[in-house]
């Protein structure tokens, strides 16, 4: 057990102390995590990632990655290779331990006739809405299907021969045979096999016309992996008997235990892989990696730091109780992280430029900046000064108060790691914009204030001769709604999207130490907010910057 002794105890922890400490499974942990590829991960996934492998990691067991494939007409290939992806990314390693539910269907089938022979399972011929009907309500009990008392006989015969191909989608089902009028719905003979003709499986091709349901796959892909303990959602809670009917009824060896945990309720986002699905094919967001979207690829493209999400998901906890996390908590493990490590540039993104009067046309000078203020491990950096620079139009006023502490007409302000400036002069055009600032340059002022001189404040700048243009994208959060899914007054989620989610500024320019950024690297933009080179766009000479979080929180104020 390598850190159990540092982690903070939970529930779940407590339950594998005791097991081990019991002798239960022989004192084995083993863990698993069980995605279905038909859709990318997002932020909820990364809980349950950094749950299984770290609690396999932390009591010295295994943790297996197993695509729970049984739905192939919203699996595919794509799907499978971005999860590994976002497993990898995050900082986990499965090793050897790569598996698909659909490696078992022989071993499924298997069962499925050792359960008909039992006579706990038969072939009905219901269709969906007459099973519907069958099956009763939540304050009425269901009532049994009309070929629930077939011979074992029959059974295995037709159940052969909907593996044949004999019969049409939806013609027949193999269904478990417990109990019509269960309190608990799922043990109302759920359903084991159903017919799908015409699709093209991911792993098994056509070799299969028969697919299991999910209930009865997982829990035996689990026993077959010998898996000790299965970690899943709250709202899987309802379907641990029947997990558990089916590894009782077929005394299968390895009998793992269920245990649940509340899933990650992130505010303003959503975590519903059909609705994320449903923003992706109506073109409400880039795809699946947008920026914006609560997927791990978004994040990942966004700038989000794998280190950071694995202390967002420690720090929130493990607990049974439903609950709501401020999207201000991942916010925070963003800027710590990269506060530490991201390297710092001057960026303008709304440039209006300045032209210093008094300094040569012709001179250039080379300033060093540190890349971290605090970290001198990380270097330095040049920063071109010339006669012409871009500062950032919210830093000029004509007129203003006290409190505004940068650029005013008449006044004085430092450049960052450069001179003391005064505006002599505005230059408008004809709407009265303004064009250009006239400034002075006290040549005394590189490198610190001399005694007694005061200046208000310090503003970023960039080079007009050596500065580079780049896109900036200001994303912000996707919702304008904390819990745009669970809004009982809307019936459409989307109409909470943010239109604000997305500004884009193709004017910015960008300090020289930036023209060579590469893809997926993390900058904090000083005095801006940390922001990242986008993985997807910046090519071929392109520089397009994603903000990944701002220097500071300015939702809490709004809310």
């Amino acid at each position: 057990m390598s850190e159990e002794t540092t982690k903070p105890s939970n529930f779940i922890r407590n339950i594998i102390k005791a097991d081990n400490e019991s002798g239960k499974h022989g004192g084995r942990v083993h863990t698993r995590f069980p995605p279905e590829p038909n859709g990318y991960l997002h932020i909820g996934h990364a809980k349950s990632i950094c749950l299984n492998f770290g609690l396999a990691n932390d009591y010295d067991g295994l943790c297996n990655l197993r695509f729970d494939d049984t739905n192939p007409q919203k699996e595919n290939e794509e799907f499978v290779n971005a999860i590994k992806e976002d497993v990898r990314w995050l900082g986990f390693d499965w090793q050897e331990r790569l598996f698909f539910s659909s490696n078992y269907f022989e071993q499924l089938y298997t069962y499925a006739v050792q359960l008909i022979e039992q006579g706990n399972a038969y072939v009905c011929d219901l269709n969906a809405e007459q099973t519907r009907e069958y099956r009763g309500t939540l304050t009425e009990p269901g009532k049994n299907s009309p070929y629930r008392d077939r011979s074992i006989a029959e059974n295995l015969d037709l159940f052969s021969r909907m593996r044949a191909g004999e019969f049409v989608d939806g013609s027949k089902l193999l269904r478990a045979k417990i109990d019509m009028a269960s309190p608990n719905v799922n043990m109302r003979d759920p359903a084991l096999y159903r017919i799908r003709h015409d699709v093209v499986h991911h792993q098994t091709g056509t070799e299969w016309c028969i697919y299991p349901m999910y209930d009865y796959t997982h829990c035996l892909s689990d026993s077959i992996e010998g898996i000790t303990h299965s970690v899943c959602t709250l709202e899987f809670a309802d379907h641990r008997p029947l997990y558990d009917w089916f590894l009782d009824t077929l005394k299968v060896e390895c009998h793992p235990q269920q245990i649940e945990f509340s899933r990650l309720n992130l505010q303003y986002s959503i975590t519903s892989k059909r609705k994320l699905t449903k923003l992706v094919e109506e073109g409400l967001v880039e795809g699946w990696s947008d920026p914006r979207m609560s997927t791990i690829s978004g994040m990942r493209r966004r700038g989000y730091p794998a280190a950071a999400i694995r202390e967002f998901c420690e720090r929130i906890g493990v607990t049974k109780s439903d609950n709501s996390v401020e999207m201000e908590i991942l916010d925070a493990c963003i800027r710590e992280n990269l506060n530490e490590n991201a390297t710092r540039a001057m960026v303008v993104l709304d440039p209006v430029k300045v032209i210093i009067t008094n300094y040569p046309e012709d001179k250039t000078e080379e300033l060093i900046a540190p890349k971290h203020p605090q970290n001198e491990s990380m270097g330095t950096r040049v920063v071109p000064f010339s006669r012409e620079l871009y500062i950032d139009r919210a830093d000029f006023k004509e007129e203003a108060n006290n409190k505004f502490k940068r650029l005013v007409k008449d006044k004085e302000v430092r450049l960052r790691n450069a001179y003391v400036i005064r505006c002599d002069e505005v230059i408008k055009d004809e709407k009265g914009e303004i064009t250009e600032l006239h400034c002075s340059y006290d040549p005394a002022t590189l490198g610190a204030n001399p005694e007694g001189r005061k200046v208000k404040g310090v503003i970023h700048w960039v080079s007009a001769a050596h500065g580079v243009k780049a896109e900036v994208r200001l994303y912000d959060r996707l919702f304008n709604h904390p819990h745009p899914d669970s809004d009982k007054e809307v019936d459409d989620f989307t109409v909470h999207l943010n239109s604000d989610s997305l500004v884009t500024l193709t004017e910015s320019v960008v300090e020289r130490s930036l023209v060579d950024a590469q893809a997926g690297t993390v900058y904090q933009f000083e005095r801006e907010g940390y922001f990242c080179a986008d993985s997807e766009l910046c090519r071929d000479g392109k520089l397009v910057f994603n903000r990944t979080v701002t220097l500071r929180d300015t939702w809490a104020k709004i809310a």
